[in-house]
């Protein structure tokens, strides 16, 4: 009877140790360049006589009928901020904060700056 319980505390043991040593750690990171062929009710931005599209926030580029996301351009003036903005000082400088981009108001205008 005991060889029979320390037969199986040890099976007991050894699955347990297996199945944790198994288990893998997955990072899940975002896509430095997503294409999209389809933006939801994008609004253009022309900079230096660029196209430029944000949609939700994000901001893309066309190419070849398809969107390419990008770093939004510095100096890009936008009229309305990104819905979930957050207000920000750097610095004792208000900025706005919408998806890692920082905005600046410039009169009715908020431009895109590096902080």
């Amino acid at each position: 009877m005991k060889a029979l319980r320390s037969i199986i505390t040890t099976l007991v043991l050894a699955i347990a140790f297996t199945s944790c040593a198994t288990r893998t750690a997955v990072a899940v990171r975002p896509a430095k360049t997503v294409v999209v062929t389809k933006v939801h009710n994008p609004r253009v931005v022309v900079h230096n006589n660029s196209r430029y599209y944000i949609s939700k926030g994000v901001w893309y580029k066309k190419s070849n009928g398809r969107y390419i996301t990008i770093k939004a351009p510095v100096g890009a003036a936008v009229t309305k901020l990104p819905r979930g903005y957050k207000v920000v000082k750097v610095r004792g400088v208000r900025y706005y904060k919408s998806g890692g981009v920082y905005y600046k108001r410039s009169g009715k205008r908020y431009i895109v700056v590096n902080v």
